[in-house]
């Protein structure tokens, strides 16, 4: 019988997968030397790239030991350490590679330079941004000189002024304004920092880190001179424009502080969420930066992810799918991350804002009670954010109008919106449409502010009736958005609406937040998010004492800076922590590690306009304790409806309408239009959403 080619495909494609599995696991070895191999610059050996490998060796007799590659000898590439063999392994090929040592044996996979390793296959159009890219030197990248946008890699020596504490070029003879500066332990060393700048998997990346010029060049055996073994790896915020672009600018690694106290500083222009809205993309891009970074200076003690607003979406969704790459997080102006927590709310808010606009008899105070937020003005603010799933809006400067999408002039053209950006993730159907994960069908809008008498039932009944939805080019629609089921799938499955339970269960994470949902026309970074984030760590381990949150007052985003001296404090107080959670070796679970080692010093806290320390725990409400009476944790249209704080329920399952929903008595003719509203009922927020589970595995691919 012959058999379909599909299923011949599938049969050959899971032997192949099962034959690969066998072949790059690790093998720790404990044959005659008992020797084990392992990839040190990357956490594992499957996603190596650029054709090279930092290995660790360690076991008996290593002196007399023959390390080869793919059979051939590789011994000189290795140096002997104080506990182990260290070498930098060149010339791995595309694909499976093997390194043996004695009888030990070890399957690395490499990609390209250029990528892809994770994220699927490069978007097109991509514009390249290095003529525009100006290093710490004040020099221009200029016009990429290869494919994949790609330029020559460049390293500078500048200094710090004692003058003006700025960058300069470093001078061959040591200039008169030459700074020092006390590394975090302990060093006075001469402020001069090494710069290496280049482009990585199609991105922009940039590297600093204290280094004497006259030590030579370091490698992963002779590290920089004034390094203090952490490598603080920054990601940048956004969203809105963040695709078909490499960007000409990066999270920034101009940081006096964090450079002198010996911090490695790296970022890459695909980590800016401006850039690159897409989590799986940023988080290949680091991977294969640090990567390259760990080959050129040294595996780092730690590694920090340092975001702020689409920087908190990234290192959530890293730390979380691709254990290994972070081991702390500082993070601000937190969301969990951007398809959910964030998209949830600005739709919400986009479509609100569309029924407000023509809806008549409603108060500022009735508008506000339904979405739930702090200010009216935050539902107009929130609305233009949600334009970011409009595929005609948030098209980047640098995309020449002729290669945008338009549904009629050019419908193949680039559709510049966050689904589209990731539809590697997603994928499409049979039929070519993009498969997506937004869904509102049963949401009753405003429940708790009829319950409340905040709205009356015919406002209540009308906006449910006319709230709609959006069809695929974000047009506003009569009847409600209902989300691809295999998308919903996908989400839950690899991670990209955040658990909580993967790497972020052992991972530290200092929240830090400067209050804004108060200001006069709102702000998308509201603190309702933090919260979400917590929920899904009690859900997912139990506890969320891994979590520490802290709060100032705030007019913008721009108290997150190594300069306040509340976010100083906290980053030492990490280092600690991560110190403290390394030296442990005491039975136990990796969360228990990370909880147990939390230093004591390390409180939760929210700080008065006049600077004043309130020592409490942080708790979701309005005048519930001293800290959300002074900074209220105003919910969300979908809290308002009757979701939990958690935001993770991205379909709700249904349920038939009943009339002990409501404290207010339903007309005949209000019941008949709530049924047509909901014909197959409202949402039931006390069950797990349709298709809700845990993701399947770490390190998910696309």
């Amino acid at each position: 019988m012959k058999r379909p080619a599909a299923l011949v495909a599938l049969a050959i494609a899971v032997i192949s997968a099962v034959l690969t599995a066998l072949l790059v696991a690790p093998v720790p070895a404990r044959a005659a030397y008992g020797v084990r191999i392992e990839v040190l610059s990357s956490p594992r050996p499957d996603f190596v790239s650029d054709g090279n490998a930092l290995i660790g060796i360690t076991g008996r007799n290593l002196a007399n030991l023959v390390v080869e590659l793919n059979g051939h000898d590789v011994t000189k590439a290795f140096t002997r350490t104080a506990d182990r063999l260290v070498g930098l392994v060149r010339g791995l090929t595309l694909g499976l590679n093997t390194v043996s040592a004695g009888e030990a044996r070890l399957g690395i996979t490499n990609h390209p330079r250029s990528g892809p390793m994770l994220a699927g296959p490069h978007e097109t159009p991509y514009i390249c941004g290095t003529a525009g890219f100006s290093t710490l030197a004040k020099v221009k990248l200029g016009p990429a000189t290869g494919p994949n946008c790609s330029v020559p890699t460049r390293v500078d020596y500048l200094y710090r002024s004692t003058t003006d504490r700025s960058l300069k070029v470093l001078p061959a003879t040591k200039p008169a304004d030459l700074a020092t500066t006390t590394t975090s332990d302990g060093r006075r060393v001469p402020y001069v920092v090494r710069v290496e700048t280049g482009v990585i998997n199609r991105s922009i990346y940039e590297y600093a880190v204290l280094h004497d010029r006259a030590e030579g060049v370091p490698s992963a055996v002779r590290p920089p001179s004034g390094w203090n073994g952490r490598l603080l790896y920054t990601f940048g915020g956004g969203c809105p424009g963040g695709w078909y672009q490499q960007g000409s600018n990066t999270g920034g690694i101009d940081d006096d502080v964090l450079l002198g106290r010996g911090y490695a500083v790296a970022s890459s222009s695909l980590n800016v969420f401006g850039v690159n809205c897409n989590g799986v993309l940023a988080a290949e891009t680091m991977a294969m930066t640090r990567e390259h970074i760990v080959e050129s200076i040294g595996v780092p003690r730690q590694t920090i992810g340092w975001g702020c607003s689409g920087g908190s979406y990234q290192v959530f969704q890293i730390a979380d799918n691709y254990p290994g790459l972070l081991d702390g997080i500082m993070a601000s102006c937190v969301f969990p991350e951007v398809g959910f927590a964030t998209l949830h709310t600005i739709t919400d808010a986009l479509l609100l804002n569309h029924y407000f606009e023509s809806a008549d008899g409603w108060t500022d105070t009735a508008k506000r009670a339904v979405a739930g937020f702090g200010k009216v003005g935050a539902i107009a603010n929130l609305a233009g954010a949600g334009r970011r799933i409009d595929p005609r809006v948030y098209c980047p400067e640098q995309l020449p109008v002729e290669q945008r999408y338009d549904s009629v002039a050019n419908p193949g053209g680039a559709r510049c919106d966050v689904y589209d950006h990731q539809v590697n993730i997603w994928g499409k159907s049979a039929a070519g449409v993009l498969r997506r994960p937004l869904d509102n069908v049963g949401i009753q809008y405003g429940l708790a502010a009829l319950n409340a008498g905040k709205i009356t039932a015919a406002q209540f009944v009308d906006l449910n009736r006319a709230v709609g939805g959006f069809d695929a080019d974000a047009n506003f629609v009569p009847g409600r958005t209902t989300a691809d089921a295999r998308a919903v799938g996908t989400a839950y499955r690899t991670g990209q609406l955040i658990n909580g339970g993967g790497g972020l269960a052992s991972t530290p994470i200092i929240d830090y937040r400067q209050y804004l949902d108060e200001l006069p026309n709102g702000d998308i970074h509201l603190m309702f998010h933090s919260f979400s984030l917590r929920e899904r760590l009690v859900k997912a381990n139990g506890d969320a004492g891994n979590h520490v949150m802290l709060v100032q007052p705030g007019e913008s985003t721009s108290g997150f800076n190594s300069r306040n001296p509340v976010v100083l404090k906290a980053l030492n107080a990490l280092d600690d922590w991560m110190d403290a959670i390394d030296a442990d070796s005491a039975p136990g679970s990796s969360h228990a590690r990370v909880i147990r080692n939390k230093p004591p010093s390390l409180v939760e806290a929210c700080w008065t306009p006049q600077g004043t320390k309130i020592a409490e725990k942080q708790v979701n409400g309005i005048g519930t304790t001293r800290c959300n009476t002074l900074y209220p944790v105003w919910p969300a249209p979908r809290q308002v409806a009757g979701a939990s704080v958690a935001n993770d329920v991205i379909k709700c399952r249904l349920r038939p309408l009943s009339p002990s929903d409501y404290r207010t008595a339903l007309t005949p003719a209000q019941w008949s239009a709530l049924r047509q509203a909901f014909p197959r009922g409202v949402c039931n927020w006390t069950a797990p959403g349709a298709g809700q589970q845990r993701p399947g595995g770490a390190w998910p691919t696309f």
